[in-house]
């Protein structure tokens, strides 16, 4: 079970890198995150928490970074996984193309996984059309 959303931006993927770095703003550019922040560096390895305008706030931890390209945030509980994947393809012209998608997996995915990708299919337009508007204002 996966939702995926994309946008261009006019903005270079280094700009949109240092504001996905800034973890503890997120909020400010993501209406479906009320807090987020990691305990240390933002690289693999790394874990946090984030918490939701609706729900509860859950751990999260970095899997995957390529700085200036892509990273991955996982957020496991029981019976439950969401990988958040963010990728930015650079395009000839200056822009950037960002995808943003969360995966579902274990054993609860078919109960959760319907309600959070309703939030996410509702959500994620606007999560990235904020983004582009933060992006292209530097």
């Amino acid at each position: 079970m996966m939702v995926e959303a994309r946008i261009t931006v006019a903005a270079p993927p280094a700009t949109l890198f240092a504001i996905y770095r800034d973890v503890a703003r997120w909020h400010e550019w993501d209406p479906d995150t009320r807090a987020a922040n990691l305990d240390g560096p933002f690289a693999v390895g790394s874990r946090g928490r984030i918490v939701p305008t609706v729900g509860q706030g859950v751990p999260m931890l970095l899997t995957h970074l390529v700085p200036d390209r892509s990273f991955t945030v996982q957020c496991r509980i029981r019976g439950f996984c969401m990988d958040f994947e963010h990728e930015l393809t650079p395009l000839a012209d200056g822009r950037t193309e960002v995808l943003h998608r969360a995966r579902f997996s274990g054993p609860l995915r078919f109960i959760l996984g319907r309600f959070v990708s309703w939030q996410l299919r509702r959500g994620l337009p606007k999560t990235l059309a904020q983004l582009r508007q933060r992006a292209e204002a530097r």
